[in-house]
């Protein structure tokens, strides 16, 4: 087998009330080249992955041997480069993109015996949910449950006009510490509201009422709990949709929020506005409009 590159997108999770089950994909990438040879190297570039490990410990590495643990084969040794764009720990799907790169890489390495479905259920069974996986494998907006039955998914192409403008802040947010803060239990009027809404949301993107989103993104069930880890979130999420954003909503467990916007109209309110909240709040960081990557996750041989 020849050498072959894989990349895989970062995402957005949730995108308000679609906690674990709602996401979309956005052109970051995390990049692996992979070239088959005597002995295993795993080899982090760049400074994204100081620190990462350079032995089979890796998690992209471990990725792949979720692949062929799956496909009840062994792994083939190559080399494996890695590469990322996405920033660790901000809510962009940094560890999806990683082990569904991974995984994907794996599967490219044996010959390909999992199809996308089996790769998918691989992948959100080992992060516990299908929100960031499933747009980093399939691109786009997905829609996606995971049960004992299997991970099961519908991918949206983006509305016309719909684009992506993140607020990326100067620090790190945990996973594990964003969902400590939520609460064991809910009461049933904050479950209605979060099965409306999500609904709301995902059959106005399917059929490209941004009129609605604003409205569609409102959410009950975790960034109420989460907004004391990230400065300026309660304003963003009231307020943002005076400065141009269509909605608003945490990134995934944060602290990156995300604005959706027309991409007809000029987004330099907004990013103003975002930046005055980050100043406001003692922080720093990027504003960046993205469009919603439509490709996911793709493999380059040769």
């Amino acid at each position: 087998m020849t050498s072959f590159t894989v990349r895989a997108p970062a995402s957005s999770a949730n995108l308000g009330p679609g906690f674990d089950s709602l996401g979309l994909s956005v052109p970051l990438y995390t990049t692996l080249r992979v070239t088959p040879q005597a002995m295993t190297e795993v080899v982090p570039l760049g400074a994204e992955l100081d620190g990462t490990p350079h032995d089979e410990s890796n998690y992209v590495y471990r990725a792949m041997l979720l692949a062929a643990r799956r496909a009840g084969r062994d792994l083939p040794p190559a080399r494996v480069e890695i590469e990322t764009e996405v920033p660790l720990a901000r809510g962009l799907g940094s560890s999806a993109a990683a082990l569904v790169a991974g995984i994907v890489a794996g599967n490219e390495l044996l010959g390909g015996p999992l199809d996308d479905a089996a790769v998918l259920d691989v992948a959100a069974r080992e992060e516990g949910h299908p929100d960031n996986v499933a747009p980093a494998l399939f691109g786009g907006i997905v829609v996606a449950t995971l049960d004992k039955l299997g991970t099961h998914y519908i991918r949206l192409d983006p509305p016309a006009n719909l684009g992506v403008t993140v607020l990326v802040p100067d620090f790190e947010l945990s996973t594990s510490k964003a969902r400590a803060v939520l609460p064991r239990e809910y009461s049933r009027a904050d479950a209605v509201h979060a099965l409306s809404h999500s609904a709301l949301l995902a059959a106005a993107l399917s059929v490209g009422r941004l009129d609605l989103l604003r409205h569609a993104m409102q959410d009950y069930i975790h960034q109420v709990w989460r907004a004391p880890l990230v400065p300026g979130l309660s304003d963003i999420l009231d307020d943002a949709w005076r400065y141009g954003a269509l909605g608003a909503a945490l990134s995934g467990a944060g602290p990156t929020v995300l604005c959706f916007h027309d991409t007809r109209e000029p987004t330099e309110r907004l990013h103003a506005y975002l930046h005055g909240v980050m100043t406001k709040n003692g922080l720093t960081g990027r504003v960046m409009d993205l469009p919603i990557d439509p490709a996911g996750t793709i493999i380059e041989r040769g």
